[in-house]
């Protein structure tokens, strides 16, 4: 993904909820269970909350029981960006969005997917486009 949308923080800060704003840009965590789609069970695709990429399908969503929304993978690696996380005293792997780099939460191998990941990702730094039909 090569075009990336860059705007000023007053510009973020008008876009977004304050929560959002948190995660998203300051790369903040929502407390565990709380998130709006840690238990959706809806059909549809998980959008970014900066701005709208999609990023996974309800068919990779599972329920962890970690307190966050869980993904096995994203609807496209060129979705999202990994980086080494050392902050909190942990080695984690940080996954942004690759078109606005919004924080979305940690890619864990610990998953039940094909390649062993759990993307652990924050509902606040989403959005959620039901299916049609």
């Amino acid at each position: 993904m090569t075009d990336k949308i860059q705007l000023t923080d007053a510009e973020w800060r008008d876009r977004l909820t304050p929560e959002q704003y948190h995660v998203l840009r300051e790369a903040g965590t929502e407390r565990a269970f709380t998130g709006k789609y840690e238990k959706n069970k809806q059909e549809g695709m998980y959008t970014c909350a900066g701005c709208g990429t999609p990023l996974f399908a309800s068919d990779t969503k599972y329920n962890s029981g970690s307190g966050w929304p869980s993904y096995t993978a994203p609807v496209a690696d060129s979705a999202v960006e990994e980086h080494r996380d050392v902050s909190h005293g942990m080695v984690r792997v940080e996954v942004n969005c690759a078109k606005c780099e919004g924080h979305l939460g940690h890619v864990f191998p610990d998953g039940p997917g094909p390649e062993g990941l759990r993307y652990c990702i924050n509902s606040a730094s989403l959005d959620f486009e039901p299916k049609e039909g």
